[in-house]
């Protein structure tokens, strides 16, 4: 059973920085792309970036694009998500989970074993 436990969420004022981290168990990361979502309350939960299996590929969405990189570390078995310049709108809730297919596109209906999420809260 693939299980994902997400860690790293927090309080920190606008422009500030915070490195979110995905562990697995049970499994090993790197034979999947892994990707990291956001739900902020009252919204639909989105995709915020991804990294391919090899690492060698990623995706971010727009809106954190230049301010958040995603990374993995073999060794612990981790992805890892750093947020730099954050800003009110990123408070959410984010979440990890494994592509079903292999795939980067940003759609959560194509990931799947998702954890049970972190909470990251930008405000001053």
């Amino acid at each position: 059973q693939l299980q994902l436990v997400e860690s790293g969420g927090g309080l920190v004022q606008p422009g500030g920085s915070l490195r979110l981290s995905c562990a697995a168990s049970g499994f090993t990361l790197a034979n999947y792309a892994i990707g990291w979502f956001r739900q902020a309350p009252g919204k639909e939960r989105e995709g915020a970036s991804c990294i391919s299996g090899s690492g060698g590929s990623r995706n971010y969405a727009d809106s954190v694009k230049g301010r958040f990189t995603i990374s993995r570390d073999g060794a612990k078995n981790t992805v890892y998500l750093q947020m730099n310049s954050l800003k009110p709108e990123d408070t959410a809730v984010y979440y990890c989970a494994v592509a079903r297919f292999g795939s980067c596109m940003l759609s959560s209906d194509l990931f799947r074993s998702w954890g049970q999420g972190t909470q990251v809260t930008v405000s001053s």
